[in-house]
């Protein structure tokens, strides 16, 4: 019984509405973090067999931006999180890519253990390693390069964009720890 009585929720009621300013913020840091990145994606990689964007930047963006306060926002975070994933989904590939399923499964639940056990707990991290898993041709023939390339190179430009935006307003500070 207490089991399914936990499937209700709590009756603590909806979560605050932010103010419209920091909507704004949130609005404005999102679209510069990832026109940065998908620029220079284009400048210097658009046609080329590397990336820059991936998707999971996206998710990011909303932590870094939308919660930049978020202990899942944090510099440790952001990088270790996606360099520990990555480097998880490409071998999980390399090892059971013949089954897509179970590499899959593989990649985001070690993904998520790793991040734990070493405090870089960052839930876009999950995406960037089912995204080593089945990226398709273009992400399986990096190798572990995709750890470095995409995945370093755009996190790192999307940390800068959040340390120099998020700190323009009063009412933000970013990041709250480095390490």
């Amino acid at each position: 019984m207490n089991y399914l009585r936990k499937m209700l929720g709590t009756t603590r009621g909806n979560l605050p509405r932010v103010s419209n300013t920091e909507v704004f913020w949130s609005w404005c840091g999102a679209f510069i973090g990832i026109a940065v990145v998908g620029l220079l994606h284009q400048q210097f990689f658009e046609g080329t067999a590397y990336l820059l964007l991936i998707s999971s930047f996206g998710a990011s963006a909303v932590l870094l931006f939308g919660a930049p306060r978020s202990p899942l926002a944090q510099p440790r975070n952001l990088v270790g999180g996606h360099l520990l994933s990555a480097l998880i989904g490409v071998a999980a590939f390399k090892l059971l890519g013949g089954q897509i399923w179970l590499a899959e499964a593989g990649a985001v639940a070690t993904a998520i253990a790793a991040m734990h056990l070493t405090r870089t707990l960052h839930p876009p991290g999950g995406a960037t390693a089912l995204l080593a898993v089945m990226g398709g041709e273009q992400v399986h023939s990096l190798g572990f390069l995709f750890v470095l390339l995409p995945v370093a190179a755009g996190a790192l430009i999307l940390l800068a964009v959040a340390v120099l935006f998020n700190n323009l307003p009063k009412t933000r500070r970013y990041p709250e720890v480095w390490l």
